[in-house]
């Protein structure tokens, strides 16, 4: 990798992408965001996604993809987790927030599109996952992407 991050930052766009189109796999619902997770190991395989209500209403998207592989997996200890939306740290739907979800797992490091607007509660994920020590990247030129996906609650 260049002293820039140049391909870091190229391969972080990549799977935000890829986050994003599955985002559009979202039943409609207009009491809550559209997202789409992945979660990606050190040599860009795919272990998991998920998307907001997929197996069921109260679903999120990184809740979805990480039930989908076991926390104690190794390949975790050096993956991402990619997601269009901020993971939430605060939630009405369930006990446990998607932030909480992610700091169970070793996954070092969290990378999102857009900021959770204040629509339904006061996002504060990322605040949270940098407090624990996880690195939290965000990529906000892909924001609008995310937001036109969200069209329905905005």
């Amino acid at each position: 990798m260049s002293s820039d991050g140049a391909p870091a930052r190229e391969a972080d766009l990549y799977w935000l992408r890829a986050a994003i189109d599955l985002s559009r796999s979202c039943p409609p619902a207009h009491t809550a965001f559209s997202v789409g997770a992945l979660l990606v190991d050190a040599e860009g395989n795919v272990l998991s996604d998920g998307y907001s209500r997929q197996d069921d209403p109260s679903d999120h998207a990184e809740e979805a993809a990480l039930r989908q592989i076991d926390a104690t997996d190794p390949r975790l200890s050096s993956a991402t987790i990619y997601s269009s939306l901020e993971p939430c740290g605060q939630r009405a739907s369930r006990p446990r927030t998607c932030t909480e979800l992610i700091l169970d797992t070793p996954v070092p490091r969290v990378v999102f599109a857009w900021r959770e607007p204040a629509v339904f509660v006061t996002g504060t994920g990322a605040q949270r996952l940098r407090a624990a020590g996880r690195t939290v990247v965000e990529c906000p030129e892909l924001a609008p992407l995310v937001r036109d996906v969200n069209a329905h609650v905005l």
